[in-house]
């Protein structure tokens, strides 16, 4: 078989450079040791806290002594108030004693030492129940929810995708991937933790008015279930607000619905129960303003032409962010190490960002490209916007990769396809998204912050696993429950893609690039 194929349309596939970065991927790899540092040394990296500054600050280090150069933090804004976990202890006293499984909200005070205090189930989805409970909170532990209705488990919690079910995505577009290649918890129960814990602008009114509600009413603790899981495991984020302008609640917690359960029958029937709390946190207020890791490989006759890839680098509390997204940042930094370590010119800049501000809206990457490439509002380009080739994505947790969108590109999908026939055996099978078009709002992962301004953001669809049912925003978001295996297929997988991309004779074909978003007051119509 020669070294390098000719392929239609001009693309030549290198086979020596694919021989060469799977060895590195397979035989030499460093995706999991990159692993244990982000996870386990510097996790949890709950966005501009201390973990997360140190866990960059690590991370740059290893691009430089791999090669990579111009490595930086670029800041991208006002964010606010740094925030993690020092200590967590929950215990039920009274009438028998039991060690409380669970870990404080996001952005929630400490006690100040144990508190011990009476529970009070005490529901608040918002507003309309105020007044119900206005007077009655005072030194009480607060049960937020009715309690939880828990069903056995009859599924299959971990699951890898089927040559079926790859190519029934592949040909029929499905909201949910083209989002990021996560739906959501499976079995996820509503509950007024739900709203509770999004990110979204209706999220972040409904923390502000029940936190200051419940800490005028002089709440000691306030306790949920999370918004999902169960025996053992626990899915939660947001308790309070990073901008330090809102209001603080009370010390803010999660513990398993069963646990919870079990407090709301003591109170029915009239056991009295008692609780204790130590919670320590640490707000990080030195250095308010939001950061992604960059490094590059330069290019050579085409430097000023870049291909980017990359995850978000942040996580939330409850685990060591691990599969969400520790696995996505290992896999770009192992596939920027294989490429360093090849000594093979690419003619174009191979960049690395490491995201932050993910869990809170995407705010790394909408500001990345919004300041390097074009205002979504205004659309007017900047002289990298015509110099920006394309970005692949890894944020789906640590399933190994099973295919690539084309963003409903044709002349995309069919040099992807070429890219794939050659690492069939690594278990990527083909092209999805190709019916389906780009996510035209940013949303999920931040691929779509590039799609959004008419930019190749490129994501993989990935073998869930147990992302949404035991890993994702949760307790359980261990090194442990990684593959390692998949982690080398990814980073091997996107190495190959970005040595296609930088290397092939043109920069990749395109979405249409977006009109100007309306002025305020007018409706999409108008464009």
């Amino acid at each position: 078989m020669p070294a390098q194929q000719e392929a239609s349309g001009g693309d030549r596939i290198d086979l020596n450079a694919l021989t060469t970065i799977k060895r590195e991927a397979f035989n030499r790899s460093q995706a999991m040791e990159t692993l244990y540092y982000i996870s386990e040394v510097y996790g949890p990296r709950v966005n501009n806290s201390r973990n997360h500054r140190a866990a960059a600050e690590w991370a740059m280090q290893q691009m430089k002594n791999w090669g990579l150069q111009n490595v930086h933090l670029e800041s991208w804004g006002p964010f606010g108030n740094g925030w993690q976990i020092k200590k967590y202890y929950g215990a039920l006293e009274t009438p028998a004693y039991a060690a409380l499984i669970g870990f404080p909200l996001a952005w929630t005070p400490g006690t100040n030492g144990p508190v011990t205090g009476e529970p009070v189930l005490a529901p608040i989805r918002g507003p309309q129940d105020f007044d119900k409970w206005r007077g009655k909170l005072r030194g009480k532990i607060v049960l937020l929810a009715e309690p939880k209705v828990i069903e056995m488990h009859t599924a299959v919690e971990a699951h890898r995708l089927t040559e079926e079910e790859i190519q029934q995505r592949a040909m029929t577009p499905d909201p949910s991937r083209l989002n990021r290649g996560f739906a959501g918890p499976a079995n996820a129960v509503p509950n007024p933790a739900q709203a509770f814990s999004t990110a979204a602008p209706s999220g972040m009114v409904l923390r502000n008015q029940i936190n200051k509600f419940l800490k005028d009413e002089g709440a000691l603790v306030a306790v949920n279930y999370g918004y999902n899981g169960d025996g053992g495991t626990i899915f939660a984020s947001y308790g309070g607000s990073q901008n330090p302008n809102d209001p603080v609640g009370p010390p803010m917690v999660a513990i398993t619905p069963e646990q919870y359960n079990r407090i709301a029958r003591l109170l029915q029937h009239g056991a009295a129960p008692r609780l204790t709390f130590d919670i320590q946190v640490e707000y990080q207020k030195d250095d308010l303003m939001g950061f992604n890791v960059i490094g590059e490989i330069p290019g050579t006759t085409k430097k000023d032409e870049v291909v980017m890839l990359g995850g978000h680098f942040d996580s939330w509390q409850g685990g060591t962010g691990a599969t969400d997204n520790g696995t996505g940042s290992a896999v770009a930094m192992e596939a920027m190490r294989i490429l360093a370590t090849m000594h093979k010119p690419m003619a174009r800049t191979v960049r690395v960002a490491l995201w932050g501000g993910e869990e809170e809206g995407l705010y790394g990457s909408k500001a990345y490209v919004q300041q390097h490439f074009a205002p979504r509002d205004t659309m007017k380009q900047t002289p990298e916007y015509a110099k920006f080739d394309v970005y692949f994505n890894d944020d789906s947790g640590s399933g190994r990769f099973r295919a690539v969108q084309a963003l409903g590109n044709d002349q995309l999908a069919a040099i992807f396809r070429l890219w794939i026939a050659p690492i069939r055996d690594l278990e990527i099978e083909t092209v999805t998204g190709v019916t389906a078009g780009a996510q035209r709002d940013p949303g999920g992962t931040d691929s779509t912050s590039f799609s959004w301004i008419g930019l190749n953001g490129i994501g993989f669809m990935q073998d869930p696993l147990e992302y949404g049912t035991r890993t994702h925003h949760s307790n359980m978001d261990l090194y442990d429950r990684v593959q390692p295996g998949d982690v080398e297929q990814g980073s091997a997988i996107e190495a190959w893609f970005a040595y296609n991309a930088a290397t092939r004779p043109e920069m990749l074909p395109r979405m249409e690039t977006p009109a100007p978003l309306p002025p305020s007051g007018a409706t999409a119509g108008t464009q």
